[in-house]
């Protein structure tokens, strides 16, 4: 291993056995106070339900968030740098040590100290959690998908149980509920991806499915020649239908679900369904354009979000 393996390496296992870690006893109070400091030490935050939360949910939210976040930065951060496949699932493989230790009562990590009373308290399951690092572990390891299908399972473990997670903070345990869910948070991720085509081309990563590329006769080449010809159009075309088709299926949540949460939801929506929108209206050429929502469009969304009979409308 090079020096700056070592060096990098070592940086990421300070998140679980780091001296700051290691070296001191962590109680409930200061295991919480540890994944607030580490969710706003970032710039992300989850698409729901963090900004508006009741002040009784905030703690909770930074234990799910410190969970997820790090195990994403094990998985995707250093990208760039000269961490080997096998050490970053090693981490991953330690993350979900210590999440299976959580559950069984034994958590000594200040991250699964605060996540295990949140799990108990609101009976989240495992697998939620498990999903996430499946995805994780997955973005290591896979850069292409060759199906829609299989693309859909990657969503199902990376985006889905985000949604789910923050519905039953809320005390949402309706499955019908949690099924529209889905259809939001995986929309979201399709319109993430189909936002972000050369970005990931950049990360040597592609989400369009190579059975589409082939129906479509576009090769990877063609993709990285940032050109959007006509049968790239067309392709682009039937994505964006796919994830609205998504958008449409879930709605119904945002106007079930009542309160604060009901209105981010609806903005939350909102901006997705802009998106693929702003990709329809460039002509589908995500390449010169990267489809954003703007200052205008902000203040236009949350006016609809806060109406509920505008949204219907929408």
């Amino acid at each position: 291993m090079s020096t700056a393996t070592a060096h990098h390496t070592s940086a990421f296992a300070q998140a679980i056995n780091g001296p700051h870690i290691t070296g001191r006893s962590w109680s409930l109070d200061s295991s919480f106070k540890y994944c607030a400091r580490l969710a706003r030490s970032h710039y992300e935050n989850f698409p729901v339900g963090s900004a508006l939360a009741p002040a009784r949910l905030r703690n909770h939210f930074y234990s799910i968030y410190a969970f997820a976040r790090t195990a994403d930065d094990f998985a995707d951060e250093a990208y760039n740098e000269e961490h080997s496949e096998q050490e970053r699932l090693g981490l991953l493989d330690e993350w979900r040590r210590m999440l299976r230790a959580a559950y069984s009562g034994r958590a000594t990590h200040p991250v699964f100290i605060a996540l295990a009373e949140t799990s108990a308290r609101f009976e989240l399951p495992i697998s939620l959690f498990e999903d996430l690092l499946s995805a994780f572990a997955q973005d290591v390891t896979v850069g292409r998908y060759q199906s829609f299908d299989q693309l859909l399972d990657y969503c199902r473990r990376s985006a889905n149980p985000i949604g789910r997670l923050i519905l039953l903070l809320f005390g949402y345990r309706d499955q019908q509920l949690h099924t529209w869910s889905d259809d939001i948070c995986t929309a979201l991720q399709l319109a993430n991806h189909w936002q972000d085509v050369r970005v990931d081309l950049n990360k040597d990563r592609v989400y369009l499915p190579l059975e589409d590329l082939a129906r479509f006769e576009v090769s990877e080449e063609e993709l990285r020649s940032l050109r959007a010809g006509e049968a790239f159009q067309r392709l682009m075309k039937l994505e964006v239908d796919r994830a609205r088709e998504l958008f449409a299926r879930g709605k119904p949540l945002c106007t079930s679900v009542g309160g604060r949460l009901g209105l981010e939801l609806r903005a939350v929506w909102l901006g997705g369904v802009r998106i693929v929108e702003r990709i329809e209206q460039n002509g589908y050429d995500v390449f010169a354009r990267r489809p954003v929502i703007t200052s205008s469009d902000k203040l236009e969304l949350l006016w609809i979000a806060a109406r509920k009979g505008a949204f219907r409308r929408y």
